[in-house]
């Protein structure tokens, strides 16, 4: 595996596998010393064409502890803002000597682009394509899952997942369908009917409109930033509305199974999707999404750049 573009592009050997890495990952980064010499002499690149605080810092602190050299680069204050296309920014990266870029992107299927067109030799990892996928995400969210409740096992085999809200424009919402239904969990989509995509009855998902009947059956409540940037139309009545019938609060928190675990990709829209009681509650591991996204992204850069073919041998 040269990049990492899509989680349809993993087997469930090749996603373990990840899995298995990042653990290790985690064990070093709770050492003194975190840093480890695996990416020495590398250099990395955070093309970044749109905003974002949680993916950018983490890809980031995942290459500098794996000792690589990183260089930053956004749209804003770049010549993307001047209209300098994907391909000529793509051969100024490799020009500069750049052994992966790290590319997140408005347009679905950039990143594919990229890797695909032979611009630059490099790795290509997708942080997020449109309303496409973003592939490391649905990694710490299913090693976050795995750590929790997976009791030993090395998969999700039997564990049930509710995906909550705007699952039409959220691309972590599809890589998650497709990474936790191949570790063998089973997933439902919880969503007003204007939030479900176009042929969602052919994913290998069940679908409600009622998150009450869903939240008592579930181990794990993944809730969905409500992506008003992407709306240009009126997707439902109004904010209010939204949080009756699909926000998760305090009472929602007291129906669900005593094991069960609230999770959020973030940012989050507080007092829409979700309320501060409840993404602040004992049962939240948001903010350890954060700490084991590094982790994840430690065992993504260092399988695509450090020669391990092990990744390759689940194929």
């Amino acid at each position: 595996m040269r990049h990492l573009l899509s989680i349809a592009d993993l087997t469930k050997v090749q996603a373990v596998a990840v899995l298995d890495t990042a653990m290790h990952m985690a064990k070093a980064s709770d050492t003194p010393m975190k840093k480890l010499p695996t990416l020495r002499g590398r250099t990395i690149v955070n093309l970044f064409a749109e905003d974002s605080t949680r993916t950018r810092i983490s890809f980031e602190a995942a290459a500098k502890r794996l000792s690589a050299d990183v260089i930053n680069f956004s749209a804003k204050g770049s010549s993307l803002s001047k209209g300098e296309s994907l391909k000529d920014t793509a051969q100024t990266l490799q020009a500069m000597g750049a052994d992966a870029v790290i590319i997140r992107h408005g347009a679905s299927g950039a990143p594919a682009r990229l890797a695909d067109c032979q611009w630059m030799s490099g790795a290509v990892i997708n942080a997020g394509d449109g309303t496409h996928e973003h592939p490391s995400q649905a990694l710490l969210d299913a090693f976050t899952i795995r750590k929790h409740l997976a009791q030993g096992r090395d998969d999700l085999q039997g564990l049930r997942v509710a995906i909550v809200g705007d699952v039409l424009h959220s691309r972590v919402a599809r890589s998650n369908v497709l990474l936790l239904t191949k570790l063998g969990a089973h997933v439902t989509l919880v969503a007003p009917p204007t939030l479900l995509p176009v042929g969602v009855e052919s994913w290998p998902v069940s679908v409600s409109y009622d998150f009450d009947s869903v939240l008592e059956t579930v181990d794990v409540v993944m809730m969905l930033r409500v992506q008003l940037e992407r709306m240009n139309e009126l997707f439902f009545p109004n904010a209010r509305e939204y949080s009756r019938y699909f926000g998760l609060n305090t009472t929602r928190l007291k129906k669900m199974h005593p094991h069960a675990i609230v999770m959020h990709p973030g940012p989050m829209n507080r007092g829409l999707e979700i309320t501060a009681e409840s993404a602040d509650s004992a049962r939240s591991v948001i903010v350890e999404q954060v700490t084991n996204g590094v982790s994840v992204r430690m065992a993504i850069l260092y399988l695509l750049l450090a020669g391990d073919t092990s990744i390759e041998e689940g194929a």
